[in-house]
């Protein structure tokens, strides 16, 4: 799995033009899976429709995109799918132009990197709300937001979490303060630099953690160092299946410093209007989707080795979204 602020839209300086001339989005291939409605897709609305769904190319980015696939075609329409491009960049303007007509995207994603603000809304309800209507005049609608956040966090393994009792960031600030020797941190280089990773979250909770106790390294060795117990917390994303799998516990952002990633469809604004059944079908599975279930699709993937389409699949027949064929 990428570093998390990469895959959320540190590709935006590269141009428009170069990530639509490379990334194959005038490729793609027809979905093909004999599903039929369950809860969603009653009467199949979408019939005769045919739609495209991408997203971006990380691990939960995939399962999304194609949960919304399937549950397309379980409702009746033909899905071409155009998943796993890479960047932000890419995914968002073929929503935007109409070569594809829907994904799942992160508000925080979408606030900062595409809507260009520079201080997120601490509230998630009014980030969403503030990304939906901002994006209305690119032609974008986006329904209802999932409790799924993708954002960062500090996690710490079982034996230190018993041993210091820390639930939340406030909790890790005072103990870097009565005992300094014990808060020692794995992060990425990118996060120890940015303010609204490390320095802003020091500043923000007061934490007094010398340079000698970060350490930093890539992403993948930081969830294998933190459960060893070689740094006491290290730098996590909240949805990475990685944690449930190493059993980390995460320490709540009881201030609110890290922005809001919640995960939300948007919608090309005309393919709703052609489609309105969309909002319907979608609604209630984002309503199920939250950090605990993306910790285990995401695990199935990024631990288990699991095809990301099939885990889609059998994760929404489970669910009774949809139903398989005989």
């Amino acid at each position: 799995m990428t570093n998390g602020w990469t895959r959320r839209g540190a590709l935006a300086a590269v141009t428009v033009g170069a990530l639509l001339a490379g990334c194959g989005l005038t490729s793609g291939s027809p979905m093909v899976d004999d599903v039929g409605p369950g809860s969603i897709g009653r009467g199949e609305p979408l019939k005769g429709a045919s739609l495209t769904v991408t997203s971006k190319e990380f691990t939960e980015q995939l399962i999304l995109g194609a949960i919304m696939g399937i549950a397309f075609e379980a409702a009746g329409a033909q899905v071409l799918d155009r998943t796993g491009i890479q960047g932000s960049i890419g995914a968002r303007e073929a929503v935007k132009s109409g070569e594809a007509d829907g994904m799942y995207e992160y508000t925080g994603t979408a606030w900062i990197t595409y809507q260009g603000n520079s201080r997120p809304i601490t509230d998630p309800a009014k980030q969403w709300e503030a990304v939906r209507d901002a994006d209305l005049d690119n032609g974008i609608t986006w329904l209802a937001p999932a409790k799924l956040n993708n954002t960062y966090a500090l996690a710490t393994n079982q034996a230190n979490e018993r041993k210091y009792g820390t639930r939340n960031l406030s909790e890790v600030a005072a103990l870097s303060r009565s005992d300094p020797r014990a808060v020692s941190l794995c992060v990425e280089s990118e996060f120890a630099s940015r303010d609204d990773g490390l320095v802003g979250m020091k500043k923000a909770y007061g934490m007094d953690i010398p340079g000698s106790q970060v350490i930093r390294m890539d992403t993948g060795i930081i969830y294998t160092q933190t459960a060893k117990g070689a740094c006491t917390f290290g730098e996590v994303f909240t949805t990475d299946g990685r944690i449930k799998a190493m059993k980390l516990v995460v320490m709540a952002d009881d201030k609110h410093f890290f922005p809001n990633y919640n995960v939300a469809p948007e919608i090309n604004t005309k393919a709703l209007k052609k489609h309105p059944a969309i909002k319907d079908i979608l609604d209630p599975i984002t309503a199920k989707l939250d950090n605990s279930v993306a910790r285990t699709l995401n695990a199935k993937v990024d631990v288990d080795g699991d095809d990301p389409h099939e885990v889609a699949l059998d994760w929404l027949v489970s669910e009774g979204f949809i139903t398989r064929g005989s």
